[in-house]
This record gives structure tokens, C-alpha cells and sequence, in this order.
């Protein structure tokens, strides 16, 4: 399809530590027992996209991933790992890789989405409205207990969600109004009545989540990443920017905007603005798909430049990004649970998957979605309850595991109890720890007799 795929997989996420560290960067975060950038590297793969470059932030991650890449894809991708500096931000990497994109197409690519929603059917809907931009759109994550911190120390767990405010045209294939807010979503939300105006009808939905999916015409992606210096985010300056133009009467050369819309300033002005409620009102204007028919007097027809376009995903469908620990911990439960058909491995009649060379003690039972790792040994009157237990675990007798996911190489003592917790790879756990809602780091020792409540337990950084 001339597309270039661009996946962006993030460096060490501050808000993964202590899962991430220099050793585990995000893109090599297991979900499963695989690294969570296997998920979008496959489904790319099954879209028959094929040539990709994978951007990493940092040296040493850039090295950890490319070597883990090239090993599991070689003869099945072509990929090209490009290492950025940490922290420029999503757009920033799009920037600093600008030189390498040459095809008239780019999809970009979240590396921490665990989907199976097609990215080649995003690519075919930007292609079909020769869009400067399509955005995937997916159902919003429910917030069921989870948003409690079952697995999430609790300083963590009382950061508030933030909803993306979508506003889309009757016909649901243009985005023409995108802002992202807090919880506090009863509040009023303002909209610039040019915005009405120039779109006659919008459709406002807060059940949607931008899922960091996008097709952009190359022109005006680099158009825009070199005129607008200081944006450093894809979803928050990029795609609004864009959206904003596209409303803009200006002329358009190029399919690029030459001039922006004071659209990201605050009206001053209480008559420049409407409330919510005002919007349902029926407009006697064209539909925003009419107007593109239009120039910009209502007559002269003019060529369809300047479009933003959505591609929204089934509800069926399943897309999930890991930009948290508590989704590190959802993700791994719905990949051995509702939604198995993404994990790559045939689950057995008791609906778990237990590696043929991992040893199970007397009496010891691992219960329905679960899933335990090559060579793991698991000592007697052990039980496992929907967990995620990694490769060469040592695990003692009389352990609990439940609601957890324990990393590879781990060691458990005798008598441990592991509620809704993370693990990471080769932490000791001595005899009789009990653990409820803790993360720990790789390597950590927790000594004998421990215990610890929503704590994030690892060892000092060099």
C-alpha cells in the first residue's frame, strides 16, 4: 500500500517504574510471557506490513530492543531500529527520524497497543478519503474495580482517568472538534461557535479513546513538524492542530494549512462560545461533508485538501495500550482471559496454559487463565488463581498466587502470599512474605517474614 510504518516504542516510562528499568525498557515488557511490542509487530505483520522502523528513546534501549527484534522477526519483518533522545515526546521522535520517512504515507503506531483491531483497515480508510490524517478511535476502557488499584500501590491508584472529547461530523468519517479533559467530565464544555459554524452538526462522544493509531499524509506531517518547532506531542498538539485547520478558511496550498486558527486560544469572549447543550439544536447549514464540496462562499466547488478522517473500531473489538501499571496488570489478565485469542498460544481443556516442561509439586493447583512458563517448578500445596507466572520460576511449597503477574527467574520461598502484585524478573522472595497490591523491581530481595500493602519495592538506580 506505500505505507511506512513508523512504531513508536517509548524508552524506560516514567510511569512504569518499577517495572521498567535499563535492563527491561517499555517495548520488552512481558504481557503473556512476550514482550508487549511482539502484539503490534504481529498484527502489522498480519496486515502485510512489512517494513518498519521501530523508534526507541535512548541508546542502550534502542540496542535491547533491536536485538530482541531481530532475533524473533528475522526473514519475517524488515525493520530498522532508530534510537532517539529520551523524553522529546511523540512528535519529537517523529522529528528526529524525519530524514528516513519517504513514502507518501506514514502510519504511526503505538508499540504499547495490545490490539486486534486491523491497522491495515486504518491505512485503507486514510487511502479511500485521501485524508491528511485518520485516527483510530476504539470504546473507551470501562473503569470496573481495577480503577481501585487492585494491583497499584495507592498513591497510584488515586490519579484521576482523562476522558478524549471527540466531536465528529453526521456522517462519523470526519473529526472535527478533539480535546482531552479529567475526570471531572459533568462539567460544561465550551465550543467556539466557529467551529459550529463551519460545521454545521457535530456529534460529541466521550466513550471513545484515541488509540495512538494514525495515518498521515507525509507532506503535511513534515509540513507541520518543521513549521511547529515546539510541539512535542502527536495527540495533544499534532492531531489538534490539524483538526483546527482543516475548520480554518484560509487558503490551502498543498493540502498544507499556510496560516493557523487561533483555535487553541481561550476565547476571552462569553458570546464566542456555547455551551454544550446549545449543540443539539439542529442546524439549517450543510454537513460538514457537504461544505467540502463547497468553497468557501457556499458556491465555487474546491478540491477535498484538508482531511481528517476516523476509522472507529467495532465494540467487539479489542485495544488496550500498557501506559500504566495498572494497565500492565489488566492487560496481562484479559490476554489469559476475555481476550485469549490475542495471547498466540492454545489454552488446554482446564482453559490455563502450563508449559509442557514446567514441574507442578503434590496437590498444587493452577486454576482456569492462568498461564505458567517454560521450566518453572513449582513446589507441593501451591495455588495459582488467574495469573501470569514467567520462565525458570523456582516457587517453594505452600505458596499463594493470586490476581499476579511474576516475572522470569523468579524465586518464591515457602508459605509466600502474592495478591494482586507484580514481580519483576529475578527478584527473591524469602519464606512467609506476603504481598498485596506491591510492585517489585528486578532483583529486589524481600526478606523473610515480610509484609507489605501497596508498596513499590526496588533497588536504587545507578
Amino acid at each position: 500500500m506505500d505505507f511506512q510504518v513508523v512504531v513508536l516504542a517509548g524508552g524506560t516510562s516514567k510511569n512504569l517504574v518499577p517495572l521498567v528499568s535499563k535492563e527491561v525498557p517499555k517495548a520488552l515488557l512481558p504481557v503473556g510471557n512476550r514482550p508487549v511490542i511482539s502484539y503490534v509487530l504481529e498484527l502489522l505483520e498480519l496486515s502485510n506490513l512489512k517494513d518498519l522502523i521501530v523508534v526507541v528513546e535512548g541508546q542502550d534501549a534502542a540496542v535491547r530492543v533491536g536485538s530482541w527484534i531481530s532475533g524473533a522477526y528475522v526473514d519475517r519483518l524488515h525493520v530498522e531500529v532508530a534510537a532517539v533522545p529520551e523524553d522529546v515526546g511523540t512528535a519529537g521522535a517523529l522529528r528526529a527520524i524525519a530524514h528516513h520517512l519517504t513514502a507518501k504515507d506514514i502510519l504511526v503506531v503505538s508499540g504499547d497497543i495490545v490490539s486486534d483491531v486491523p491497522p491495515g483497515a486504518v491505512a485503507a480508510a486514510h487511502r479511500r478519503h485521501d485524508a491528511v490524517v485518520t485516527a483510530m478511535l476504539c470504546s473507551a476502557p470501562v473503569s470496573g474495580p481495577s480503577e481501585s488499584g487492585s494491583s497499584v500501590g495507592k498513591d497510584k491508584a488515586k490519579k484521576p482517568g482523562h476522558y478524549n472529547i471527540i466531536g465528529l461530523d453526521p456522517t462519523k468519517q470526519f473529526l472535527v472538534y478533539i480535546a482531552t479533559v479529567g475526570a471531572e467530565l459533568g462539567k460544561d464544555i465550551r465550543i467556539q461557535k466557529s467551529i459550529l459554524r463551519a460545521v454545521g452538526q457535530m456529534e460529541i462522544r466521550s466513550d471513545l479513546m484515541d488509540a495512538h493509531l494514525y495515518a498521515f499524509k507525509r507532506s503535511v506531517l513534515q509540513e507541520v513538524l518543521d513549521q511547529k518547532d515546539t510541539f512535542q506531542s502527536l495527540k495533544q498538539d499534532v492531531l489538534p492542530y490539524l483538526v483546527r485547520c482543516q475548520l480554518s478558511s484560509e487558503v490551502l496550498l498543498n493540502g498544507a494549512p499556510q496560516t493557523e486558527e487561533n483555535g487553541n486560544e481561550k476565547a476571552s469572549s462569553q458570546n464566542n462560545q456555547l455551551m454544550l447543550s446549545q449543540i443539539l439544536a439542529n442546524s439549517s447549514t450543510p454537513s460538514f461533508h457537504e461544505l467540502y464540496a463547497l468553497g468557501p462562499n457556499g458556491t465555487t466547488p474546491v478540491r477535498r485538501t484538508h482531511k481528517c478522517c476516523v476509522y472507529i473500531a467495532g465494540k467487539s473489538k479489542y485495544c488496550v495500550r500498557l501506559n500504566s501499571i495498572q494497565a500492565f496488570s489488566d492487560i496481562n489478565r484479559d490476554v489469559i482471559g476475555d481476550a485469549s485469542h490475542l495471547s498466540g498460544y492454545a489454552f488446554s481443556a482446564q482453559n490455563n496454559i502450563i508449559h509442557p516442561s514446567a514441574e507442578l509439586g503434590s496437590k498444587t493447583t493452577v486454576g482456569p487463565h492462568c498461564m505458567l512458563g517454560e521450566g518453572s517448578q513449582m513446589g507441593d500445596k501451591c495455588s495459582v488463581k488467574r495469573s501470569v507466572i514467567g520462565r525458570h520460576c523456582r516457587i517453594g511449597s505452600n505458596v499463594k498466587v493470586v490476581n499476579s503477574v511474576v516475572m522470569n527467574h523468579v524465586t518464591i520461598g515457602d508459605g509466600c502470599s502474592i495478591q494482586n502484585s507484580i514481580i519483576c524478573s529475578n527478584v527473591q522472595l524469602q519464606d512467609r512474605v506476603v504481598l498485596k497490591d506491591c510492585q517489585v523491581g528486578a532483583g529486589f530481595v524481600v526478606t523473610a517474614g515480610s509484609e507489605c500493602k501497596g508498596e513499590a519495592l526496588a533497588k536504587k538506580e545507578k
